[in-house]
């Protein structure tokens, strides 16, 4: 049989159209399911990520508002009427002559954070026990850079202790620390 020249590559093209047709049909049908099956494993992940989300702002405002009511509280002493001050237990203790409302006394107060808060009207154990740190941090801020430095988170409790004369637990707790800081 004699097939003209011209018909064998075109019977092969058209063979080959039609294969390519078929693979490219059977092949979209798998890309419709894989891109379905891609979508849907998008949207979960979305819905996933929202719900992620939505609990790391629960959590955050959770924290939010207990450090606003950490931050907010102090260390207040009673209401009780004043204590009394005991000179001897306390030199008893620190093994040196402690005066009454000496905030020099609280770890990290010096001379001169003492005058900067005596100016501020904190010249007492109670007053300044019942001062939020914001309230103490606003005023060392207001001192000055070399102030401002300072860590006043334990000041308050450190002045309730000595307001109620706890010296001994006062003293094995500054032990502890350094500059007033844990």
């Amino acid at each position: 049989m004699n097939i003209p020249c011209i018909l064998i590559p075109a019977l092969v093209g058209l063979i080959c159209g039609i294969l390519g047709y078929l693979l490219g049909k059977m092949n979209s049908k798998g890309d419709d399911s894989l891109a379905l099956s891609l979508q849907a494993d998008l949207d979960a992940c979305k819905a996933n990520t929202r719900n992620l989300n939505a609990k790391i702002s629960s959590l955050e405002a959770d924290l939010a508002s207990k450090a606003t009511v950490s931050s907010q509280q102090s260390f207040t002493a009673p209401t009780a009427p004043a204590l009394l001050f005991d000179a001897a237990l306390a030199t008893t203790v620190y093994g040196k002559k402690i005066k009454e409302n000496d905030l020099k006394i609280v770890e990290g107060i010096g001379p001169k954070i003492e005058a900067l808060f005596n100016a501020a009207g904190i010249t007492t154990w109670r007053e300044l026990s019942e001062t939020s740190t914001e309230k103490l941090q606003s005023i060392l801020d207001a001192g000055g850079e070399n102030y401002a430095i300072h860590n006043p988170s334990t000041w308050a409790r450190q002045a309730l202790l000595a307001y109620q004369g706890k010296w001994q637990e006062l003293k094995d707790w500054q032990e502890g620390l350094l500059g007033g800081k844990e």
